[in-house]
């Protein structure tokens, strides 16, 4: 699997995946400064896979991180600094957003 990072990471067997879909709100207000040293802090944790992403031009965005489990979904949601830019995140940069977390049972490309 391929992140925007360049990353490759290898799939051996299933993975999870969290689709994090949302609507910016109007300027930066540091959200590209702190977006940045959150996909840093979420490559550091365990069990971090990799990341990709996309956002138009009217601020609507998805984000997906890959993990190799549901408790490594967990620590990483419970991580002290992740959650100051959630709570950022829901005062600042979003208008709204929502997140799925997925079983990857089987990954192919061409």
């Amino acid at each position: 699997m391929e992140g925007l990072d360049g990353m490759v990471h290898e799939s051996n067997g299933s993975y999870y995946a969290v689709i994090f879909s949302s609507q910016r709100t109007e300027g930066d207000n540091g959200y590209n400064i702190m977006a940045e040293k959150m996909e840093l802090l979420a490559a550091e944790q365990p069990g971090f896979l990799g990341v990709e992403g996309v956002r138009d031009a009217s601020g609507a965005g998805i984000t997906v991180s890959y993990w190799d489990s549901l408790e490594a979904i967990s620590n990483w949601k419970q991580n002290q600094f992740h959650k100051v830019a959630q709570e950022k995140g829901k005062q600042v940069w979003y208008r709204n957003y929502k997140i799925k977390i997925c079983k990857v049972e089987r990954e192919y490309s061409f």
